[in-house]
């Protein structure tokens, strides 16, 4: 990996300089893996999509620019978890779920039940009809009522 610099211009875009001084704005990190492994697989692509430096491991980031990079990845990867489903409108689709999640309490509306994936053996990807997409990393953790309420539609 060649040295570079990361910095943000007037406009608040990252900007990665690299070794031969020449700046790519508004550049972009991206997880490989977001979320099986999100620590794991970082690169900072440019703006037309290609990568210009890549990282095996979060912690590989230079100290004094991870800030940075991680509270990029933040605002760019909106992915609420579900902690809890509180009720749905009904078990037949559309319907509206109040939900409570990692950023407070929601509601979606799930166009069918297409729109719930299975990832791995235990996560749940749920698509609303906005196009904001939920994550349940681990359904043996939910309470029963939760999982009762999934069960309906899986």
């Amino acid at each position: 990996m060649s040295e570079f610099q990361l910095t943000r211009n007037a406009f608040g875009k990252l900007v990665l300089t690299d070794a031969e001084g020449q700046a790519h704005e508004n550049v972009v990190p991206v997880r490989a893996f977001p979320i099986a492994a999100p620590e794991s697989g970082i690169s900072i692509v440019s703006a037309d999509g290609h990568e210009l430096v890549w990282f095996d491991h979060l912690s590989d980031v230079p100290a004094d620019m991870r800030p940075m990079l991680q509270e990029e990845l933040r605002n760019r990867e909106f992915l609420p978890e579900i902690h809890r489903i509180k009720q749905v409108s009904t078990f037949s689709s559309p319907s509206t779920w109040q939900i409570e999640t990692n950023r407070g309490d929601a509601v979606l509306v799930l166009k069918g039940e297409e729109d719930i994936r299975r990832i791995g053996e235990a996560a749940l990807m749920i698509a609303d009809a906005h196009g904001v997409h939920f994550l349940v990393r681990d359904l043996k953790k939910l309470d029963k009522h939760s999982r009762k309420i999934l069960d309906r539609f899986l």
